[in-house]
C-alpha cells in the first residue's frame, strides 16, 4: 500500500512541475507601460484615505447607525427582545419612524 501512495506522489509532484514550468515568465515592460507607472504612485496616495480620515468616517457611520437605532426604539422596537415577529415588528418601527426599509425586505 505504501508504494501505492509514493507513486500518487511522486505523479503529483511530476504534474505540479510540468504545469509549473508551461508558466510563462513575467514579461518586459514596454515603454507606455512605464509612464502609466510613474503617473501610478501620484494617484495612489491621494485616492488612500489617511488613518485620521478613515477613524472619523467610522466614528461618522457609527453615530449615524446609533441614530437610526435610537428613531427605531423611539418607534417602539426592542432590539433586545425574543420576538417571534421580528421582521414584521422591524418593518413596522422603519415605517413609524420614516425609516428606510433597509435589508430585510
Amino acid at each position: 500500500m505504501k508504494f501505492f501512495a509514493m507513486k500518487r506522489v511522486m505523479l503529483g509532484l511530476a504534474v505540479t512541475a510540468m504545469v509549473a514550468g508551461s508558466i510563462p515568465l513575467a514579461a518586459a515592460q514596454g515603454a507606455s507601460d512605464s509612464t502609466a507607472e510613474v503617473a501610478k504612485p501620484a494617484m495612489a496616495s491621494s485616492a488612500k484615505p489617511t488613518k485620521a480620515e478613515r477613524k472619523a468616517a467610522r466614528k461618522q457611520a457609527r453615530a449615524k447607525k446609533n441614530a437610526e437605532l435610537k428613531k427605531l426604539e423611539d418607534a417602539g422596537y426592542q432590539p433586545g427582545r425574543n420576538d417571534p415577529n421580528y421582521p414584521t415588528d422591524l418593518q413596522n418601527a422603519q415605517k413609524k419612524a420614516g425609516i428606510g426599509a433597509g435589508a430585510s425586505q
